[in-house]
C-alpha cells in the first residue's frame, strides 16, 4: 500500500491494496522463509511490515528484507536490494545504479523488456538481470531478457511483481546462503541464486488489479475528465461508476481482453520485430493501437 501515490502516475496514483496480513500469510502457504519488500520509490513499508511480523510468533521463520523499486529518469524501473536508505527516484540509471552501490545494495533490471518501463539492453549494467517477470503475459519481452540474459552470462533471476495477494509467491528464487541479509547480497552478486519458480498472472488477477487501480483512482480520473473533457464528463462518470461497481460484467472483460491483444501486438513488434521502443514510454492509447494495427 506504500506504492500508492509513489508511481508517478497523477491519473492513476493507486497501484496497490495489499495488507500486511494479506502479504505475511501468502508468504508463509508458499514456504518464503525471506521476502524483499519492493515498494515504487520508496523505503516506508519496510520498518512497519517488520515491526508488524515480529509481533506475531507465527511468522517467525519468514525474515523481511528492505528493498526499492526505482523509477528512474527514463521511466524505467530498478531493483534495489539490501538498501539503508531511501533511493531517489528520476536519477540517470548511472546515478541510480551508483547510489545503490554506495548503499551496498544489490541493483536489478526489473521486467528489462517490458515495453514501457524497462530498461532494454542496459540491463547488463546491473547486478542482476528479471529474466522473467509474471506480469509479462504478451510472454515476448520474457522471451527476449532470457535470451539477453543468456548471451550476456548475466544472473538472471524470476519476480512475481505482486500488486495482488494471490500473485505472492507466484516467481520464487532459492539462494545459496544463510538467511542473513549480507549473506543473501553477498550470494546475489556472486551468482548463487536459482529460479525456483516461474508463473504467469492469471488474466482474472489482471482484472481484479485494474478493478482496485481505477476503482480506487476514480477521483483524480474524474477531475482530469472535467479539465480536459468536459462535455464527456457525464459520461464518463457514469461508465466509470458503473465498471466499479460491476467489474466482473462481460463487457469489461472484452475491453480487456481487447486491451491485452494490443499490448501483446505492440510488444511483438518491439521485442521481436525491431520496432522503437520508445514508442509506448508514455502509455498513450493512442500510440498502442496504431502500433498494434499497422502491419
Amino acid at each position: 500500500m506504500f506504492s500508492n501515490f509513489r508511481n508517478g502516475s497523477t491519473l492513476v496514483p493507486f497501484d496497490c491494496g495489499i495488507s500486511f496480513t494479506e502479504q505475511l500469510e501468502n508468504a508463509r502457504k508458499n514456504g518464503i522463509n525471506a521476502l524483499f519488500v519492493t515498494n515504487h520509490n520508496t523505503t516506508d513499508g519496510y520498518r512497519q511490515i517488520l515491526e508488524f511480523k515480529n509481533n506475531h510468533a507465527k511468522y517467525n521463520d519468514l525474515r523481511i528484507y528492505p528493498a526499492e523499486e526505482v523509477t528512474i529518469d527514463n521511466q524505467g524501473h530498478v531493483l534495489a536490494y539490501g538498501i539503508t536508505e531511501e533511493v531517489e527516484p528520476g536519477m540517470s540509471l548511472e546515478e541510480t545504479l551508483d547510489r545503490i552501490k554506495s548503499l551496498n545494495g544489490v541493483s536489478s533490471a526489473a521486467h528489462p523488456f517490458a515495453v514501457s518501463n524497462g530498461i532494454r539492453e542496459k540491463a547488463i549494467h546491473c547486478d542482476l538481470i528479471e529474466s522473467f517477470n509474471s506480469n509479462n503475459i504478451d510472454h515476448a519481452s520474457n522471451l527476449v531478457a532470457t535470451k539477453f540474459a543468456s548471451d550476456n552470462h548475466l544472473v538472471n533471476v524470476a519476480g512475481s511483481d505482486s500488486h495482488i495477494a494471490s500473485t505472492i509467491g507466484r516467481c520464487m528464487n532459492s539462494v545459496e546462503c544463510e538467511n542473513t541479509l549480507d549473506s543473501i547480497l553477498e550470494s546475489m552478486r556472486s551468482g548463487k541464486i536459482d529460479i525456483v519458480k516461474s508463473e504467469y498472472i492469471s488474466r482474472n488477477e489482471l482484472y481484479e488489479h485494474a478493478h482496485y487501480v481505477l476503482s480506487s483512482s476514480k477521483e483524480s480520473i474524474l477531475e482530469y475528465a472535467l479539465s480536459r473533457y468536459p462535455h464527456f464528463y457525464k459520461t464518463a462518470k457514469w461508465t466509470l461508476n458503473y465498471y466499479v461497481s460491476h467489474p466482473h460484467n462481460p463487457l469489461w472483460h472484452g475491453l480487456g481482453a481487447i486491451g491485452l491483444y494490443l499490448t501483446k501486438r505492440v510488444s511483438e513488434k518491439v521485442n521481436l520485430g525491431g520496432h522503437d521502443p520508445h514508442l509506448f514510454q508514455k502509455r498513450s492509447w493512442k500510440t498502442l493501437i496504431t502500433t498494434s494495427l499497422v502491419p
